[in-house]
């Protein structure tokens, strides 16, 4: 384990366990930012702890949090952290929310932390290191049709929404379907737990620390589009590598036909 992801663990669960002083109660006070998207105090005081405490260890990398935004570095890497990924369900005491660390190297993201406090669990890998949950090592599932997946979604934009895209179709035609969503869903997919996750909109810091521990545990990501996976890509699809390659191939297919 290297001294950076060792270091992320730790404020991982240091954070994590900061948010569980705010979780499930009454007197929490919920904002709202120009984007309407709420955010606690929780979030605020969650980000100021990671900053703090992985700026101290390597002042020379950047860090793009999603309440402080981006501070440039000089050593071509950068921290892309999300404080609480799933406020939403942490204002509404729903334990499906998570502490989300990534470090990006040269465009890469090679360290990924994401911990679920509510849940003591926590999943990491680092690049060509494998991936983990609690030091158990982590598969995808080997599911190869559509029709045997379980798939998850966080937006309702995608349970509502009209789109021609054959990601969209896949509601109807997978074994089951459920909103276990944000960083929740794809780290599900990482454990072979659900076989299809799927964010039509991602922030970077929401897609971050998910790659490597997706990618690791043997499975594939790429954007909502078909596009190679990146933090500034159209959202965010894990799954295993035979449903991977199945997708990509719809989504070919797709994009072809509609240029």
């Amino acid at each position: 384990m290297t001294k950076e992801l060792e270091l992320a663990l730790e404020v991982a669960v240091e954070a994590g366990t900061l948010t569980l002083k705010y979780f499930r109660q009454r007197s929490l006070k919920v904002e709202h930012k120009r984007d309407k998207s709420p955010v606690t105090e929780a979030d605020k005081q969650a980000e100021k702890l990671i900053r703090s405490r992985l700026l101290k260890a390597f002042p020379k990398d950047g860090f793009l949090g999603e309440e402080s935004g981006e501070k440039q570095g000089k050593s071509g890497r950068r921290w892309v952290i999300d404080p609480i990924d799933g406020t939403k369900s942490f204002i509404h005491g729903v334990p499906l929310y998570g502490n989300m660390i990534g470090l990006e190297a040269d465009g890469t993201v090679i360290v990924g932390v994401v911990n679920f406090p509510a849940l003591n669990q926590i999943f990491y890998a680092e690049q060509g290191g494998g991936a983990f949950c609690n030091f158990q090592r982590l598969s995808v599932s080997n599911i190869k049709k559509v029709e045997d997946a379980l798939l998850c979604a966080t937006s309702e934009d995608y349970i509502f929404g009209k789109s021609t895209s054959p990601l969209d179709d896949l509601r109807g035609k997978t074994r089951l379907f459920r909103t276990w969503g944000d960083c929740y869903g794809h780290c599900l997919v990482a454990a072979g737990n659900a076989d299809i996750m799927i964010d039509p909109k991602m922030n970077p810091w929401d897609i971050a620390a998910l790659l490597p521990i997706v990618t690791e545990a043997g499975g594939t990501c790429f954007d909502y589009n078909g596009n190679p996976a990146s933090i500034f890509g159209q959202g965010l699809v894990s799954t295993n590598r035979p449903l991977g390659d199945l997708l990509l191939k719809k989504l070919r297919k797709h994009s072809q036909l509609d240029g």
